[in-house]
């Protein structure tokens, strides 16, 4: 008897690479989406007139009204979003009711700043933990130097705890006032990137070397490394070439999703320091009512932290493909 799929035709196989790529495409979508209804949203709802707030308490009422009407807030808010959507989709995020600056001039010279910041901060996440994970684990495995892995644990434990904004208060008193070794505030060069950095890296520096740490504990405890040991491989090799790739696997998934949690973490960060970035902006505009700038700097924070997740998910599939056949 003839079978309904040799009759009508076996079902193409999609090559499980396409559905991974279209179903985090999709998920991006949707995640940009709701970022978008939930920025507008949450401007909306906030109360007072920012409109009242950015010409003063003493404006002419009729000037109010026409400046509303200007923008279209007094229309309804189901109106207002239907109009926002087509605007957000040309790259037009309003203007500055404070500067009369159009939002995405503003949100463009001040991304770079941000994601520089960001940037400096994942690196030396990485440079830290990975090895220092890594070496750690050789250091204390099976129970040895307990007194290392007390401090070890102390340490990293505090370190994970602090704020950053805190760490930032602190690094300014000490290493900006009390000892001029540092600008206090702007981007005036290297040399005031390095608070900032400092203020953002310490607290997931701690818990990626911990993971790190677990990971490498469980690889050096599996039989093939007990038999690269007995085959008398030297230390370098048996660490660089047999441990460190298995041990970073599920680490590297941690540190993949750090980027974007940077990101979105400056915003106190840089009101510290005075950093010429979106969260900087984003703070006084919340001061200031200007609330065009305030939608906007969500909007680009979001969609920048599900773009960088996006990618991570990539990058993490090509390191690992079995993952890719795992979730199709």
């Amino acid at each position: 008897m003839t079978t309904v799929s040799a009759r009508f035709g076996a079902r193409p196989r999609v090559h499980p690479w396409v559905v991974f790529c279209g179903r985090r495409a999709v998920l991006l979508v949707v995640s940009l989406f709701v970022v978008v209804t939930a920025s507008f949203a949450m401007i909306r709802l906030i109360p007072g007139d920012p409109v009242r707030a950015a010409l003063g308490v003493d404006a002419p009422a009729d000037l109010v009204a026409a400046k509303r009407h200007e923008l279209g807030l007094d229309r309804s808010l189901p109106q207002q979003y239907w109009d926002h959507l087509p605007r957000l989709a040309r790259g037009d995020l309003g203007v500055s009711l404070v500067s009369g600056e159009p939002v995405a001039d503003l949100v463009g010279a001040r991304l770079p700043a941000t994601l520089l910041l960001a940037g400096l901060a994942f690196v030396c996440v990485l440079v830290v933990a990975l090895p220092g994970g890594l070496l750690a684990a050789v250091w204390t495995r099976g129970g040895r130097r307990p007194r290392t892995e007390l401090a070890f644990t102390a340490t990293t434990s505090v370190l994970a705890g602090v704020p950053g904004f805190v760490l930032a208060t602190g690094l300014t008193a000490g290493l900006s006032v009390a000892l001029p070794l540092f600008p206090v505030a702007g981007d005036l060069g290297p040399r005031s990137w390095v608070l900032p950095v400092l203020a953002l890296a310490p607290a997931p520096t701690a818990v990626l070397l911990r993971i790190v740490r677990v990971e490498t504990l469980e690889v050096l405890a599996t039989d093939y490394v007990r038999t690269a040991r007995a085959k008398r491989l030297s230390a370098v090799r048996l660490h660089l070439c047999h441990v460190a790739p298995n041990a970073l696997t599920a680490s590297l998934t941690y540190a993949g999703n750090l980027l974007p949690a940077l990101i979105a973490g400056t915003v106190l960060v840089e009101k510290v320091f005075a950093w010429p970035g979106i969260g900087s902006a984003m703070a006084q505009s919340v001061a200031a009512q200007d609330y065009a700038v305030v939608e906007a700097s969500v909007l680009v924070l979001g969609s920048s932290v599900l773009v960088v997740n996006f990618l991570v998910d990539l990058a993490l599939a090509l390191l690992d493909p079995r993952s890719v056949i795992r979730k199709t």
